[in-house]
């Protein structure tokens, strides 16, 4: 995108096809709707076998005007157990609630204006691109708090997303221009990490 961010119409609506190693296994289908201090984006999605770990996580997510992360909830279902997790931000403090089984945990950390969050859907991708401008070769290290596994708390990490190169993709909407980007944790190599192609809107 031209702009470091620009706000989706009144309601955006999508789906993503969730593959592992090549065989389709699940979806993901989410919304993008004006909320009271920006967007709210909200989501399912559901992996299937041959996927490795079968599972459910829906969420819903309030960014600021800005498009920064503010806060998120998610309930995540594995099997027959269900976790709710709660993220906000307090300021400048990341605060996390966990409810499993009976049980609470929880956890707070440091939240800065620099620092990004990770959670793994094709939409949180999205989101990530759209405060940031990528040339091809062009990239850009920060911290994050990645959510996730196995109780969808917060582990802070260095994240590196490096624009690698541009085409055309076909899409459910037809062929689009689209940039392909590599997602590392650096000192780790980036053949640890994972790359996907977005269009010039960041989907």
């Amino acid at each position: 995108m031209s702009e470091p961010y620009r706000e989706p119409g009144p309601v955006m609506v999508g789906r993503y096809v969730v593959y592992y190693q090549g065989v389709e296994c699940g979806e993901e289908r989410w919304r993008l709707e004006p909320g009271s201090e920006g967007l709210v984006a909200s989501g399912e999605q559901e992996t299937l076998p041959p996927h490795p770990m079968p599972n459910r996580h829906e969420y819903r997510a309030a960014l600021g005007r800005d498009g920064r992360l503010t806060g998120i909830e998610i309930r995540w279902t594995v099997g027959g157990q269900t976790l709710l997790a709660t993220h906000r931000a307090d300021g400048a403090v990341w605060r996390v609630r966990i409810e499993y089984s009976g049980h609470v945990k929880e956890q707070h950390g440091d939240y800065p204006d620099f620092c990004e969050v990770d959670y793994g859907t094709h939409l949180m991708s999205s989101i990530l691109l759209w405060r940031r401008d990528f040339a091809i070769g062009g990239e850009h290290e920060f911290p994050a708090l990645r959510i996730g596994p196995p109780y969808m708390a917060v582990s802070p990490e260095r994240m590196r997303v490096r624009c690698v190169e541009e085409g055309v993709r076909d899409s459910g909407f037809g062929r689009h221009a689209a940039k392909r980007y590599v997602v590392s944790l650096p000192p780790r190599p980036e053949s640890e990490g994972y790359t996907f192609w977005a269009d010039t809107d960041g989907f």
